[in-house]
């Protein structure tokens, strides 16, 4: 097989270092793919961006410096304290061993020819990238002895300045900044006659994002064989992405007038492939994150319809007691490597798809959306924790806020503003005007707690089967005489606080909603109110689902208490009438909103 000398790799590097000018460095990349065998220009592609693979599938080298300067030690026959204290002098693995290599001293004619035995095999690239693979594959007992016998053996047959970029490249330290983007530019120049072919080879990355992959249809095929590049099962297409916008009405400007608005999850995105039995899911940055969700598969497995798919969606971590959604970071304890099964059921997750890439051999990119938005919903069976992203469309601003409201209140971030026109592709990679994203700035936190009245409660599932999962809060209205509802709480809770909560309110419990209870929410079991728990929670938000200060702020919204958690805090000393105040939660919104909200009218109060 055709192959090129890893020595014009390095001297190409050493360039690259030399020039800050980015047309410079494309030139450079030009010059280097035109000589380089198409066989090899993928390996050689990996290399130069410091890397073994596409994200999605690139093996880690996982050398340790201090592992790779032993390497050195030994193929040098030098000691190791004058290894450890040259790189203490350098700072630079790639320089210790250059230096080391131009200072030996040659015994025999056999070690001239810069450094090197004239018996040794040079370096190629396709010998330094599969000698790299079989150090990142090398695990389990053994696995350093065979890296650093790997590593030894080529050090062995390069050149100092080839050592520098080896080691440099080993070690995770290559950095030559050199971007996709630039790569594609060169790419371009050097198979496709100029630049101006850039759109053609930047979608066909896209749909396929390899830039290795890519390098050798192009140096193969040109630009026909660029052109065939299609969406494929198991290969992720690169996310589309959305501007951000923080007022409906200039949204809808950029909109047309109308938009299909969507809840945006406090989850974590996934593009989940399905073949048959076979799925596969990957996260916004095309790592693949199959084996953190278990569950997740299944639920594609058993709920796309379709043989062959490619939908996008959210996985949201819930309580496992009550159901309800949590923030984005209880989703991180499954990203642990070890203990999936136990994370699974400690961190049960939902799936919300809201778009589809293709099905069942058709690409779906250069549909407008609300054909793909008709065509996932043909493809997805319901279920318990596997629905369709919640949307609405909206032509104003008010219904917009008001879907927004709604979103905050059930536990999302925001919501996603997206464009219905006939021209409202899946922009592959782009951030553009199609999708833009509605979201609260959160920086503003509740610092102090409430005291709050149960009202009612809901039934717990799971562990929390035979007692309460959640309860139903409410703040004081002194004008009203009324008590309304701000939140559900079902955090914070120790076992022996949910054992004893049934208990606790079982002498308070009536058949039907407490006269002096305002609540758009309809609870499994109502209260008397009697019992106050002091409750923080992330921040007051507005909220169509509880009455707290309803139509006080905006119309048709109220205020609720975002993430609340129980703070273990029983108030005994407090009356339900001593509980905070519905003006209290107003002034509390305004200080966190710093803003000034009208006041409220006459017959609100």
């Amino acid at each position: 097989m055709a192959d090129l000398e890893y020595s014009l790799l390095a001297e190409f590097y050493e360039k690259i270092e030399s020039t800050s000018s980015r047309l410079a460095m494309t030139d450079l990349l030009v010059g280097l793919f035109r000589k380089t065998p198409p066989e090899v220009i993928d390996k050689l592609v990996y290399l130069t961006r410091g890397v073994l693979g596409p994200d999605y599938e690139a093996p880690e080298l996982g050398v340790a410096e201090k592992l790779a300067l032993k390497a050195v030690a030994q193929a040098l026959g030098v000691g190791q304290k004058e290894v450890d204290e040259a790189y203490k002098k350098l700072g630079d693995i790639g320089l210790v061993v250059e230096e080391l290599m131009n200072k030996r001293k040659p015994s025999s004619l056999l070690d001239f020819f810069g450094g090197a035995s004239i018996s040794s095999k040079p370096l190629t690239v396709g010998r330094v990238y599969d000698s790299l693979v079989n150090i990142a594959k090398a695990t389990g007992p053994g696995a350093q002895d065979t890296k650093i016998t790997i590593l030894v053996s080529l050090l062995k047959d390069a050149k100092p300045k080839e050592a520098r970029y080896l080691l440099r490249a080993v070690t995770g330290k290559l950095r030559l900044g050199v971007a996709d983007m630039t790569i594609i530019d060169a790419l371009s120049a050097a198979f496709a006659g100029s630049k101006a072919m850039k759109p053609v080879i930047e979608r066909a990355y896209n749909v396929h994002p390899d830039l290795g992959y890519i390098a050798k249809v192009l140096a193969e095929r040109g630009l026909e064989g660029i052109k065939e590049v299609k969406v494929t099962v198991g290969i992720p297409v690169k996310p589309m992405l959305a501007e951000r916008l923080n007022d409906p009405e200039e949204i809808l400007r950029k909109l047309g007038g109308s938009c299909l608005v969507e809840y945006k999850y406090d989850g974590e995105r996934v593009q989940a492939h399905k073949k048959g039995d076979n799925v596969y899911l990957f996260s916004r940055r095309l790592e693949n994150i199959t084996s953190h969700y278990p569950d997740v598969v299944e639920m594609v497995r058993e709920n796309v319809k379709a043989e062959e798919a490619v939908l996008e969606g959210e996985i949201v971590a819930l309580n496992p007691d009550t159901g309800e959604m949590l923030p984005f970071q209880e989703l991180m304890h499954r990203r642990r490597k070890y203990d999936v099964e136990e994370a699974m059921e400690a961190y049960p997750v939902a799936v919300f798809p809201f778009d589809i890439l293709y099905v069942n051999g058709e690409s779906l990119l250069d549909l407008p959306l609300p054909e793909r938005k008709k065509r996932l919903a043909e493809v997805i069976r319901e279920g318990d924790r596997f629905r369709l992203a919640r949307f609405t469309v909206a032509s104003s601003a008010e219904e917009i806020l008001k879907f927004f409201e709604e979103a905050v209140s059930e536990g999302c971030e925001g919501v996603m503003c997206k464009s219905q026109s006939p021209d409202s592709i899946y922009q592959m990679g782009a951030r553009g005007w199609l999708w833009v994203k509605f979201k609260r700035d959160y920086r503003y936190e509740m610092t102090d707690t409430v005291d709050l009245v149960v009202v009612g409660a809901f039934y717990g599932r799971g562990k929390r089967a035979g007692t309460y999962g959640a309860l139903l809060m409410a703040a004081y209205s002194p004008e009203e005489d009324v008590f309304k509802t701000v939140c559900k709480v079902g955090s914070g809770f120790s076992d022996e606080d949910l054992a004893q909560l049934p208990k606790l309110l079982e002498p308070y419990r009536i058949d039907h909603r407490h006269p002096r209870v305002v609540s758009r929410m309809e609870a499994d079991v109502w209260f008397v109110p009697a019992v106050v728990l002091e409750v923080i929670g992330a921040e007051i938000t507005l909220s169509p689902m509880h009455t707290c200060a309803l139509g006080r702020i905006r119309p048709e919204a109220g205020l609720a208490i975002r993430f609340p958690r129980f703070t273990g805090r029983y108030r005994v000393d407090k009356k339900p009438e001593d509980a905070t105040t519905e003006e209290e939660l107003i002034e509390i919104y305004k200080l966190q909103r710093k803003v000034a909200l009208p006041k409220a009218p006459v017959e609100a109060a």
